[in-house]
């Protein structure tokens, strides 16, 4: 039982962090311009928004880590 609902806090997560992921900016801007990281705010450094996606990403990334690390730990 709390196997499944690991598996799918994991799944939700894996979901999760692939979105957040592909909205950051690469090279020539990327998704997350649509939410304000204009290209005159983006020569003045990292927005709001950019800094707030960073966060969410690296929180996602670590829920995914523990997740990883309790399944391996509870299906050998």
């Amino acid at each position: 039982m709390l196997t499944a609902i690991i598996v799918v806090i994991h799944l939700i997560v894996s979901v999760l962090l692939v979105v957040l992921v592909l909205l950051h900016s690469g090279r020539g801007g990327g998704l997350s311009d649509m939410f304000g990281g204009g290209v005159g705010q983006a020569a003045a450094g990292s927005t709001m928004v950019e800094r707030n996606l960073d966060r969410l990403t690296v929180a996602a990334a670590l829920v995914f880590s523990f997740t990883t690390v309790i399944l391996a730990i509870r299906l050998q």
